[in-house]
């Protein structure tokens, strides 16, 4: 990490002399979060004493993002900056990796808070959770206003032939998204227009002071499209981070669609939002998919991706509340022997076998002891965070350890009772239309299977508000 670190002080060194002069680059520390990019916060400083402080936003070295994003993104931001919008000021941006090692945006470094669950729940951002819904409705119908040549090119297309496009090409499975997918074509709304569209407007990208919405990051895959996209993604389960409220754990779908007309957004209505977050909930799921496909095909080994994996039966799970909410809720009723196997239990020790002791179950306990007595206490940053998620990863094995061989053998008996002999065999028969005439049990099979799964990778999901 030392050299790395060296290497990115000198190279942010040359880079600033044609903005800021001399400088001497400092206190380089690299953020946690952000599956896809690496980020850095730096200080800049000038001979006269003046500090800069500063953000560098790069792809990893060796997973080079799609040719041109980071100049898309920096166009986005100056033509956001210049509406008046509150986006960070970006200073350099390059597609090549000849400055920093990768393509990548150096920006104006915000004061303020990111971290979702502080946000919705310290007392000291009440104040910002009074206004979040209309800094969200405000910002979006302004962003929206910009005409797309301004920024232009910007990638378009259809989001949901994209998703298939994604889907096939990942040749990963979900009956869940099939349906889904299903779904979303047969009660498509009409087009709400071309707009700039940020892609990624949620909690987590946003930067909150007390008094409310302080900056929008994170531009990544903005693109163009129809500008409810926004909203509906806002509304996404995911991002509200265990909070009650629909628009990102601090408003309600109402109070956001009224901000952003108010504010100059095109009409929105309740239906229309409604299909686009089932749209964003299926996105969000293919984008874990996407996440863990680059650990499993070695294009970028993290524990962080593969753990995402073990998430995409999170958003099957919102898939089916949103859809189906009658049989989810029947499904998660009939659980309950399945989740107490998973609770922690009294139990005496294993009768030894030819492993002898200790076993599997008490070598994960042992190491995730480990990562929570030793590891996370004496480290930060994305050192802690990748523990947390290396311990929680062992979690998911350690319940599967317990379940798995159950539940293989229950999920084949209800798949051989329809003819069917896996889950690609389903998601194939879903996606050409087939169970037209038994909805009903449709759904009762994908219900059971996405809560078996879920029960695993995160029991406590489901204690979550709908």
């Amino acid at each position: 990490m030392t050299s790395q670190i060296d290497n990115l002080a000198a190279w942010l060194t040359v880079a600033l002399v044609p903005q800021l002069g001399a400088v001497s680059v400092s206190e380089i520390v690299r953020l946690s979060g952000g599956a896809s990019r690496e980020t850095w916060s730096f200080d800049a400083t000038q001979p006269n004493g003046s500090v800069h402080r500063l953000v560098l936003r790069r792809d990893p070295p060796s997973r080079p993002g799609w040719p041109g994003t980071m100049g898309t993104e920096a166009r986005c931001l100056r033509a956001a900056s210049q509406a008046g919008l509150s986006v960070p000021k970006v200073l350099i941006d390059t597609d090549s990796a000849q400055l920093w090692g990768s393509a990548g945006i150096v920006m104006q470094r915000i004061e303020g808070e990111t971290l979702a669950r502080r946000i919705l729940r310290d007392p000291q951002f009440d104040p910002a959770r009074s206004t979040l819904t209309a800094d969200c409705g405000t910002f979006l119908a302004g962003l929206h206003a910009i005409d797309p040549q301004v920024v232009a090119p910007l990638h378009s297309g259809d989001p949901l032939q994209q998703i298939r496009v994604t889907l096939d090409t990942l040749n990963m499975v979900s009956p869940s998204f099939e349906y889904a997918i299903r779904w979303l074509k047969d009660n498509r709304p009409k087009s709400s227009g071309q707009a700039i569209v940020h892609g990624d407007f949620r909690l987590g990208n946003f930067i909150v002071g007390q008094e409310g919405l302080r900056s929008v990051l994170d531009w990544e895959l903005v693109h163009c499209g129809d500008p409810i996209e926004d909203l509906g993604w806002l509304c996404v389960k995911a991002w509200r981070f265990g909070a009650a409220q629909a628009v990102g754990g601090f408003g309600s779908r109402e109070d956001l669609i009224a901000s952003y007309q108010r504010a100059g957004g095109t009409a929105v209505s309740l239906p229309d939002l409604h299909w686009w977050e089932v749209f964003g909930t299926l996105r969000w799921g293919v984008i874990c998919m996407t996440q863990a496909h680059a650990h499993l095909s070695g294009l970028l080994r993290s524990v962080e991706l593969a753990a995402i994996g073990r998430r995409v039966c999170e958003t099957e799970w919102d898939l089916l509340l949103l859809l189906e909410p009658v049989a989810a809720a029947q499904a998660q009723s009939q659980a309950t022997d399945q989740l107490a196997q998973v609770q922690p239990q009294d139990t005496p020790p294993p009768t030894e076998g030819l492993y002898g002791r200790p076993t599997a179950k008490e070598l994960l306990q042992a190491v995730r002891e480990f990562l929570t007595e030793q590891v996370m206490p004496a480290t930060e940053g994305s050192t802690s965070f990748h523990a947390r998620v290396a311990n929680n990863a062992l979690a998911v094995v350690e319940r599967e350890l317990i379940l798995g061989a159950q539940q293989a053998v229950e999920r084949s008996n209800a798949l051989n009772r329809l003819g069917l002999s896996s889950e690609r065999e389903l998601a194939a028969k879903i996606a050409a239309g087939n169970f037209q005439e038994n909805p009903s049990e449709l759904i009762e099979l994908l219900a059971q299977g996405v809560l078996s799964s879920l029960i695993v990778a995160r029991p406590t999901y489901l204690d979550s508000p709908a």
